[in-house]
Order: C-alpha cells, then structure tokens, then sequence
C-alpha cells in the first residue's frame, strides 16, 4: 500500500496531541490531512519546514456533515482528537452530537477505523464522574463514536507529561512557584501518569491492530502516583526543595481551583474542569494494549518531565512575577 492509499484524517491537528502525533504517523507512512476550524490561521501557524512535505490543511469542523465529508474523502482512517473544553456552558452536549454526526459521516465515506483519545474513568465507575463535567463529556464521546457504524479504538489517558499539556503546565507551576502550599483532599488521588511519546505510539499503532469489534483501553504509565507525589517529584526535577504541604481536607476542588487559577498559566475555564476532575482516582482497568501494540517499555513520570522541561527551556524564559520568582527559588 503506497502512502497515497493510506490517507488519514486528523482531526485536532493544531492541539498539543495533534501536533505530537502528525510527524509520527508521517513516518509510519500516512498521508496526513489535518481538519481545522480555521485552515489560514493554522497554515500561518504552522509552516512546513525543511524537507518535509507541506502539510495539508482542510477547513470545516467535526459537528457540520458538509465539511466532514469533504475532509473524509479519500481517507481510510481518521484520528479522533477534538475536545472542546471550556467552550461554552453546553460544550458536553455539543461534543457528543459531534462525535455521533462524525461517525456517521465517516461511515458514508468509508473510512476503516476512527482512533480517539479519551480520558480514563474514574475507579468509582461512570456515576463518580458526575461532579466533573471535563470527564463525562470525554467518556461520552467515546460512547459516541463506538456506538456508530465505523469501527472505533478508543484509548483513555489520565494526566499526559509533556510540553503543551494542560495537566502538565498546572503541575509543574505549581511545583515550580509554591514553596508552601495547602493540601487538598484531592491531592491524595492516584493516578498513572503517561508520556506524550507513548501516547503517540499508541494512537499510531492502534491504527494498524487487526481488525475487529469497537473497543476502548486505558492507556497508562508505568507508575502509580498521588497529585502529592507528582508535585514533590516535579519539585525535585527541577532542583527544588519539596513543597511543603498543609493538610486542608475541608478545601473543595472548587476553591482549591480558586488558588490553581492564580499561580498557574492555564486557562481558567479548563483548568477549573480538570481540577474538579480530580477528586476520584484515575486508575487503569487494566494494561493490555501496550502488549498489543507490542510497546511493554514506557517512559518513567522523571524521565517524561525531564523531556518536558528540557523542551520549555529551549523556549524563551518564563515572562513576568512568576517568571521572577521560579528563577529565584532555583537559584
């Protein structure tokens, strides 16, 4: 099969997942189309550089069949990787009928396999999630699309290490800027923290698994680890003293967001979810598709954060009064 038979449409293709995956697939030898809501801004964004090919931007948006069907054609496979978090009160129910109306398109243009990335449910089961809008609506999308015509792998990720993750950014500002800091009950919730690097493997490999029934698997590191932990290990990478850390089990996610929003960079409307989204452990059913995709070695949380810093680092400083004060503590 040439690369021009194994097209592909990727969709969330400026998102920090997007952008992690497309040289990947470019080198496991798809033809990559990237779907975008805006494909001028993209394309002045995003240049190609060197040798590489130019990148082939379409316009439309996941919830419009017109633009869908347009972007679709001629592909066998797409890569499922929109979340609109933070868009909007209705953003949840605006994801799942994409995700249906995605499906269904993609069934008429006879595409092969849709892979998502998900998130992982909470170990409480689905009903845990019901305080966290971020989760559900990531979980609901996944149902989405399995539930249509289109046989769809749906891979569910916790936290994600690395450059340009959301969950990554409040973790290691928090680590970087706090040398004392409450404790909320929510810190004490595990989770498995995976590598962008093995994310990427595994939404490229799952493109190529045999055929066969919708399904979705959880997608873990190799490490168990609390939000305390991942702060004092965060902490110690960096060369920093640990945060000291005061138990407060009455702070709800709710206000503990209130003090995320005023030390870290992240968007406060989807920083706010994910935070909330916290308050369950974040645990693998099992860890089954690494021996499928045949990729048993993922990176450890140090040696991802490690990638992850060295990658900020070769951007300009940190601007501003916390730029100031993380130069400090390091010091």
């Amino acid at each position: 099969m040439t690369t021009a038979d194994r097209s592909l449409l990727l969709t969330g293709a400026t998102g920090f997942v997007g952008g992690a995956v497309r040289p990947a697939l470019a080198r496991a030898g798809w033809h990559v189309r990237c779907l975008t809501r805006n494909a001028a801004r993209a394309r002045e964004r995003e240049p190609s550089r060197g040798c590489e090919p130019a990148i082939d931007w379409v316009q439309g948006d996941v919830g419009d069949p017109a633009s869908c069907a347009r972007a679709l054609d001629g592909c066998i496979a797409a890569l499922y990787l929109v979340h609109g978090i933070g868009e909007g009160a209705d953003y949840h129910d605006r994801e799942r009928a994409s995700a249906a109306t995605f499906a269904a398109v993609a069934a008429q243009a006879g595409i092969g396999r849709i892979v998502y990335l998900g998130g992982v449910a909470p170990s409480g089961g689905a009903d845990a999630s019901a305080g966290s809008e971020h989760l559900r609506s990531r979980l609901d999308v996944g149902a989405a699309l399995r539930a249509g015509p289109v046989e769809t792998i749906e891979l569910r990720a916790s936290m994600i290490v690395g450059f340009g993750s959301l969950s990554w950014l409040i973790v290691r500002d928090l680590a970087a800027r706090l040398p004392v800091m409450v404790l909320p009950r929510w810190l004490k919730s595990r989770t498995q923290p995976v590598a962008i690097d093995d994310v990427v493997v595994a939404l490229v490999r799952a493109l190529d698994l045999p055929p066969g029934p919708s399904a979705s698997f959880d997608l873990p590191g190799p490490v168990t680890l609390s939000g305390k932990e991942i702060l004092e290990e965060t902490a110690r990478i960096m060369g920093l003293k640990h945060p000291h850390m005061v138990g407060v089990p009455l702070l709800s996610p709710h206000l503990s967001s209130l003090w995320v929003r005023f030390v870290t960079r992240a968007k406060w409307s989807v920083a706010r979810e994910v935070v909330v989204g916290l308050t369950e452990d974040l645990l693998a059913a099992d860890d089954r598709i690494w021996r499928l995709i045949e990729h048993p070695d993922r990176l450890a949380f140090a040696d991802a954060a490690r990638i992850a810093l060295d990658a900020e680092r070769s951007q300009r400083p940190v601007p501003g009064a916390w730029g100031a004060i993380e130069r400090a503590r390091a010091a």
